[in-house]
């Protein structure tokens, strides 16, 4: 090979090398766990990262990892170093900071670290059994095999739900995780399942589509005896369900730590607003988002999260100050 031509591919394989280099350099790279794969919460992360992607040219990559729940991803922070974004009930976070319920053994420093972004679609919980009537009382799950999961937010809410209105020991509870409550519903090996996340959830359209289901719908009393938020599931939701369902839900946060740099929270944060509605034109839970759900955010805000709130005007409670 002529010296010319070497020196020029040597020089051609710097400067590539180079470019790469700084393109790696530019790209700030963000690890977000949500939940579990075949999820609503999952498939949020999904759209959030494309979100992201394209609103921030690329600048901003977001790697999405699966997770057992927000109790994990909350126990995360004690070891987790650089852009850790999760997704968790703000009740969680208060108990991490109290020290209470499951961090009442794990007690660590780094729960005081935790920072709030942006709110994301609330956890509805969903009762679901076979039948084609649509729309049911709670007293339809009497004397049915249901199965709830176990560990996570909606397996202890229906529980709790089961004792509140003293169901428990009127129904049989299946030994069973929540993922196969769709296709054993279907099989007949169980007759209803409940699942907790943000509606329209997937693996209820899936159920719908293939068998006439109908859903629990609670009434005032049941709901304001709950003490959680009500949630109303539209009519025409899922198939076969042509009533509005009343139920229930929690409010989910997306936080981070102080570990991240104030202006890649800056750009998470307006990132995900400025794409708020081209998110909801593919998926409809986004369009629940509203600026007043920012007030559901337990602890403090990034201080980059709230150099974009105060930017664009949207009033932010002092506390989270």
């Amino acid at each position: 090979m002529p010296r010319f031509t070497r020196t020029l591919l040597a020089s051609t394989t710097a400067i590539l090398m180079g470019a790469m280099a700084l393109q790696a350099q530019a790209e700030t790279r963000v690890t977000y766990k949500s939940a579990s794969a075949g999820t609503a919460y999952y498939q949020m992360g999904v759209e959030l990262a494309e979100a992201i992607r394209e609103g921030t040219d690329g600048e901003v990559v977001v790697t999405l990892e699966e997770s057992q729940g927000s109790v994990q991803n909350v126990m995360e922070v004690m070891a987790r170093q650089g852009n850790y974004v999760f997704t968790t009930p703000p009740g969680l976070v208060t108990r991490a900071l109290e020290g209470t319920g499951p961090f009442a053994e794990r007690q660590n420093p780094r729960f005081a670290e935790i920072r709030g972004l942006f709110p994301i679609p609330a956890i509805t919980m969903h009762f679901v059994l076979a039948g084609e009537e649509g729309v049911v009382g709670l007293d339809a799950l009497e004397g049915k095999e249901i199965l709830i999961g176990q560990g996570t937010f909606g397996a202890r809410e229906a529980q709790r739900y089961l004792e509140l209105f003293e169901l428990i020991d009127k129904v049989e509870i299946a030994n069973a995780s929540i993922g196969s409550g769709p296709d054993a519903l279907k099989n007949g090996q169980i007759d209803a399942f409940v699942t907790a996340s943000s509606f329209p959830t997937p693996n209820v359209i899936e159920t719908a589509a293939s068998m006439p289901v109908s859903l629990v719908s609670l009434t005032d009393e049941q709901i304001e005896a709950t003490g959680a938020a009500r949630q109303t599931i539209p009519a025409g939701t899922y198939a076969g369900v042509d009533e509005d369902v009343e139920t229930t839900s929690l409010p989910v946060i997306a936080y981070t730590t102080s570990a991240m740099d104030d202006d890649t929270a800056y750009a998470l944060t307006r990132t995900f607003w400025e794409r708020r509605d081209a998110m909801a034109e593919e998926a409809a839970w986004w369009g629940s988002i509203t600026h007043d759900m920012v007030g559901n955010i337990v602890g403090t805000l990034h201080p980059g999260a709230l150099r974009y709130y105060d930017e664009a005007g949207i009033e932010i409670p002092d506390e989270l100050r």
